[in-house]
């Protein structure tokens, strides 16, 4: 089974991505000068991304991790959060940005941000692959960081899944329908 053959079209290349996220790690080394930041990522699938993000920054950072979903193995966002690991890291004062692979209905966004507020850091902002704001039904999202706009098609790749699969393709592409309506 290559996965390749369940991909409709790229929508974004290894090496657009790669070029985008040294574009934002060098905003996040203007923004953050002095600062060390804690890239907070959620997982699982913002991995490929602040892995290629973090790279291209050159300010002292740190790294944490939490583990979120609104999927559960769907197609869309249930709009029901789970979250089943919290950061390590101390947060009160420290300044956040969070790592997201995909913001979509911001539900999952949402409710990390009122998590870490209760933590007291000096600031949060987000980091985001992917924004698809035709999907939004949270107004209150600033997404600083935007790698790339979406269309409102299920997208996989670079950390995205279906069904926990199709996160190491290198890039973003659009997942045919009839591999997710199959009964």
């Amino acid at each position: 089974m290559n996965l390749n053959n369940d991909i409709k079209k790229i929508l974004v290349t290894n090496e657009q991505i790669e070029a985008r996220c040294k574009e934002l790690g060098e905003q996040i080394d203007i923004d953050y000068e002095d600062k060390k930041p804690i890239l907070l990522s959620l997982l699982r699938g913002s991995i490929p991304f602040v892995t290629t993000l973090s790279k291209y920054i050159s300010i002292p950072i740190e790294f944490d991790y939490m583990k979120v979903s609104s999927y559960h193995g769907g197609t869309s966002s249930t709009g029901n959060v789970a979250v089943t690991i919290l950061p390590a890291s101390k947060l009160e004062g420290r300044h956040l940005i969070i790592v997201e692979d995909i913001v979509d209905t911001g539900f999952t966004l949402s409710t990390v941000v009122k998590i870490l507020k209760t933590y007291k850091p000096a600031s949060i902002e987000v980091a985001s692959l992917l924004d698809k704001p035709s999907m939004r039904k949270v107004d209150d999202l600033d997404i600083k960081y935007v790698g790339f706009i979406v269309p409102a098609e299920f997208v996989v790749g670079f950390g995205l899944d279906y069904n926990e699969l199709y996160r190491q393709l290198p890039y973003v592409g659009v997942l045919k329908e009839e591999v997710y309506t199959k009964k």
